[in-house]
């Protein structure tokens, strides 16, 4: 078998644009499964039943003879408005355009490349797509470590990033882990509205706005979480917003030269009134391309309605207090 240097793999990722990539050796998580297992025991996945898919536990069961797990990060973060006219807040990742889509491809051609190069190997490429501990393979691979708000951070763009990954059977030269530099900043577990940080590094998906306003499917909201809701719709970016390694990456201009994670119309202008009666087509027609597609219309015009509904209530409340 011909040989590959990590360095050529590095080179080649780089041409595809990618800005960050790190190599963990296949064995990286052997001695990690205990965390994951008891976050599920927890039930803290709520229902997200693919989180127990038992091969996110052993990446061999994935890809048997694996020896290499190549992870890329791609920078999406962009300039956000200072003004607005709408009052809706949607999460940044979801506002430019469907991050599956823009990472998927050069990841695919970056997975047939090794396998052109070194015949006889064989590559899979994921983003988000499969059983696949991606943070902490990141973390594994030197991309950047899991942060208290269980987010993966790097030095360079902060938590903005979104990572893929490539399984393959040739063995490659790995990276070091990266170090933990969150020190004894508590900042995002101060800003989580509903606590849903348990502990460091612990989501409680239960508790946790972005969880509850995309993949929960029931009719309504649980009112705790309205009540926190604070005109999220998409997303929540409270605990990645406040992280000093993220706000340092603005203040440095580390904003991404991806055209397609720049927000698109109408998502960072819209109002709570107009989500709430979106009809199916128009939404539709504005989540051609987007991530946004997976909260569904009727969980946007829920979470929209919710907010409102909440405001109705309160500002009435104040109202009488107020007539008193």
């Amino acid at each position: 078998m011909e040989s590959l240097s990590a360095g050529a793999v590095k080179a080649k990722a780089k041409s595809l644009g990618f800005h960050k990539l790190g190599i963990a050796p296949a064995s990286a998580l052997d001695q990690d499964v205990e965390h994951l297992r008891r976050w599920l025991d927890l039930g803290y996945a709520a229902d997200m039943d693919w989180m127990h898919d038992s091969r996110r536990q052993d990446i061999r069961q994935v890809l048997p003879d694996v020896k290499s797990v190549i992870v890329v990060a791609m920078n999406y973060n962009s300039i956000q408005a200072t003004e607005t006219h709408g009052d809706a807040k949607i999460s940044r990742y979801a506002q430019g355009r469907d991050y599956h889509k823009v990472l998927g491809k050069p990841l695919h051609h970056f997975a047939r490349w090794i396998d052109e190069q070194v015949p006889g190997t064989t590559s899979r490429s994921y983003v988000d797509t499969g059983p696949i501990q991606e943070k902490a393979w990141a973390q594994a691979a030197g991309i950047g470590w899991i942060g208290k708000n269980a987010c993966l951070i790097t030095l360079e763009y902060g938590s903005w990033v979104f990572l893929g990954e490539v399984l393959t059977t040739l063995q490659l030269t790995p990276d070091l882990p990266h170090s933990n530099y969150c020190g004894t900043c508590t900042r995002c577990l101060t800003a989580c509205p509903t606590q849903a940080i348990v502990k460091p590094k612990i989501i409680d998906s239960r508790r946790c706005l972005a969880y509850q306003t995309i993949e929960n499917r029931s009719k309504e909201l649980p009112s705790e979480i309205v009540e926190s809701q604070n005109n999220w719709v998409v997303g929540c970016d409270l605990c990645q917003t406040c992280c000093p390694y993220n706000q340092r990456a603005e203040r440095q201009g580390n904003f991404t030269d991806i055209i397609d994670f720049e927000p698109r119309t109408p998502w960072p202008d819209l109002s709570l009134e107009k989500l709430a009666e979106i009809s199916d087509e128009q939404f539709d027609l504005w989540t051609r391309g987007s991530a946004i597609r997976r909260v569904k219309a009727q969980g946007l015009r829920r979470n929209a309605a919710a907010v409102l509904k909440f405001l109705h209530t309160k500002h009435s409340s104040h109202n009488q207090k107020g007539a008193k």
